[in-house]
């Protein structure tokens, strides 16, 4: 079975920086795309950001200008640098991959942005 293992998570103050980590038990270069999600706590879950195959990047609203997407084929890790976080970016991040015409997730891990 495909497996995404996030990590990364942890607590941080308010404007600090976190780098999130997803690792496909897969290659990743078999995945059409891979995205990160979040879910608030008490809230639905909400995209965050995607990259392609191809390296074509999507940020919500928002994240732009504080979240940056990337992905390492050779490593088989897709990661979120997030910076500047704010306490509304409390949420558990999961990780999500598109393969053929299913999305596979993670099981999600911690971030909480607090003083």
């Amino acid at each position: 079975q495909v497996q995404l293992v996030e990590s990364g998570g942890g607590l941080v103050q308010p404007g600090g920086s976190l780098r999130l980590s997803c690792a496909s038990s897969l290659n990743i270069f078999s995945f059409k795309s891979m995205a990160w999600y979040r879910l608030p706590p008490g809230q639905q879950r909400e995209w965050v950001a995607s990259i392609s195959a191809g390296r074509e990047i999507n940020y919500a609203d928002s994240v732009k200008g504080r979240f940056t997407i990337s992905r390492d084929n050779a490593k088989n890790t897709m990661y979120l640098q997030m910076n500047n976080l704010m306490p509304e970016d409390t949420a558990v991040y999961i990780c999500a991959a598109g393969l053929g015409s299913h999305a596979l997730w993670g099981q999600g891990t911690q971030v909480t942005v607090s003083s």
